[in-house]
């Protein structure tokens, strides 16, 4: 369940080729307000699946500077929303150390049990935004052994984010409980 089209069309474009259809559902839930990032995501995933009622998944993906020691974390939406990417870089500029995490956990519910699956990716945020910021914080996070933001990449993105490495273990999970190979 997704309403940010940047998302949802970045989760066709990894799955499409394994296979793995996807049926885009935009209806706003309310996201429970938390760092603790795994109860978030089952949180999201008990009240999607109550009003779907049918197997689904959702995701969270946020950002864990280092100079915040881990934080904003599940609160990333609610950072991105109140400084946006200038302002966003100037803070982590000024914390002295740019490092960061960017995280994503995805979680399934078919019906009888609830599955996570996470993906993580190191980088830096750079001293200015950089490329196209429609997709949040793609313009400001760098990851480790590039020299260009996600914004920057484009679809090249898609081969080495933290949302690939989770949709991929999904996709595994899926290929074992359906008996392909």
């Amino acid at each position: 369940m997704s309403g940010n089209e940047h998302k949802i069309a970045e989760v066709q474009r990894i799955l499409d080729p394994i296979g793995v259809s996807i049926v885009p559902v935009s209806r706003k839930i309310e996201e429970l307000q938390t760092e603790d990032v795994e109860r978030l995501v089952r949180d999201k995933l008990a009240k999607a699946f109550k009003a779907i009622g049918r197997p689904l998944f959702v995701e969270h993906t946020g950002l864990y500077l280092s100079g915040l020691n881990g934080l904003p974390a599940g609160l990333t939406q609610i950072f991105w929303d109140r400084l946006q990417a200038d302002r966003f870089a100037a803070l982590v500029a000024g914390l002295g150390d740019t490092r960061v995490t960017a995280k994503t956990v995805l979680g399934y519910c078919d019906g009888r049990e609830i599955h996570l699956f996470e993906g993580a990716i190191d980088g830096t945020v750079p001293s200015k935004p950089a490329g196209p910021t429609d997709f949040q914080w793609d313009c400001v996070f760098v990851p480790d052994g590039s020299s260009q933001t996600f914004a920057e990449m484009g679809r090249a993105k898609d081969g080495i984010s933290m949302r690939r490495k989770a949709l991929d273990l999904f996709a595994a999970h899926l290929k074992v409980a359906k008996g392909m190979k």
